[in-house]
């Protein structure tokens, strides 16, 4: 539980200072007024790093440096942001006086983050899903992001030599293909883990929420071998380098996966209503909120921004039941809208 932070130089905040109640934190003011600019705050200062900006985008212009000062339940926290050139930054963490450069799984703590875009999960970009499943591992399995890290510069490599015009890389191209084929297939066996665990929790979430009894079910989508994924991979980085020449990229690997989702049966992206899409869009992130307080014997926080008017009445008291427990900030321009849906305290959180 977060119970205070210090925004200095972050974003349109130059010096405040906000206190937080363990229940709903409703975040509330017009549009610009920096609402959402807050809740990126306690991304920062929780899992390390903006799910929407680089960090010398969170300095405030013409600002040397940027700051965050947060208390929890159980720890200070502080996350330095130094500009050393036009885009180059340092960041740097404390947590209880002790220096990290980066947060492992452990020194992170665990959010679910709800915000417009996410609203697109199911007809958006398959990047969309990439990212949803791979937030999860990354606050649940320990070298998950390093291993993230080390195929996106292994996919970078491969790609810059596709774009190279000398005639002698072939050697060159055969290790980046090894490396490529053996981190992918370290990340997609733990995807489809991840989502064979969804599949077991999926369909009685969404029937609670939708009071029938309709068959969920996520499918991991790849045109490699799901059992023998890093074999596969590599000897598809070997038959396509042609094609991979040609286009100038990598077209084969877990970067180009995708997630599809079904309800009885028939692709939810085609055949769901409206409402079947608000309630899988909830249940999923209800699941994420379940996987991470599984994974960490720890309740996440719940960041909503700007997505509780776009549910309807119905799917508003099925989120606003399943909240109590955690606890939650919630962005809107219009209190009444969300304060209507909660019988306990709320702590009101006013911008201008």
């Amino acid at each position: 539980m977060i119970q205070s932070i210090r925004l200095q130089h972050f974003r349109s905040y130059a010096d405040d200072s906000f206190e937080f109640a363990p229940g709903v934190n409703i975040v509330v003011g017009p549009n610009a007024s920096g609402k959402t600019n807050l809740l990126e705050a306690l991304l920062c200062i929780g899992r390390g790093s903006s799910y929407r900006a680089k960090d010398n985008e969170l300095i405030q212009h013409a600002a040397p440096w940027a700051r965050l000062d947060a208390a929890t339940d159980s720890a200070t926290r502080v996350l330095k942001i130094e500009r050393l050139g036009e885009t180059l930054t340092k960041r740097s963490f404390e947590i209880n006086g002790r220096e990290f450069s980066r947060l492992s799984v452990q020194n992170i703590v665990p959010i679910v983050l709800f915000e417009p875009n996410h609203l697109l999960l199911l007809i958006g970009s398959p990047e969309l899903r990439r990212e949803f499943l791979d937030s999860i591992l990354e606050q649940s399995k320990p070298g998950f992001g390093t291993l993230s890290r080390q195929y996106r510069r292994a996919l970078a490599q491969r790609n810059a030599l596709l774009k190279q015009q000398n005639t002698n890389k072939a050697g060159q191209l055969f290790a980046w293909n090894v490396r490529l084929s053996e981190l992918g297939g370290h990340i997609a066996t733990q995807r489809l883990e991840l989502v064979a665990d969804m599949n077991t929790r999926v369909s009685e979430l969404y029937g609670g929420l939708s009071h029938d009894k309709s068959h969920v079910q996520l499918h991991y989508i790849t045109r490699c071998s799901a059992e023998h994924y890093a074999t596969s991979l590599l000897h598809k980085l070997e038959t396509n380098v042609d094609l991979d020449y040609e286009r100038g990229f990598t077209a084969h690997g877990p970067h180009r996966d995708d997630l599809t989702f079904t309800l009885n049966g028939h692709n939810a992206k085609d055949a769901a209503s409206r409402g079947e899409t608000r309630t899988l869009l909830l249940v999923l992130k209800m699941l994420e909120a379940q996987l991470l307080a599984d994974a960490r014997d720890q309740l996440p926080l719940l960041l909503l921004d700007d997505v509780f008017s776009e549910l309807d009445g119905a799917r508003r008291r099925a989120l606003t039941q399943f909240l109590q427990q955690y606890q939650t900030f919630i962005t809107t321009t219009d209190a009444d809208i969300v304060i209507q849906h909660f019988t306990e305290t709320t702590n009101i959180i006013p911008l201008t």
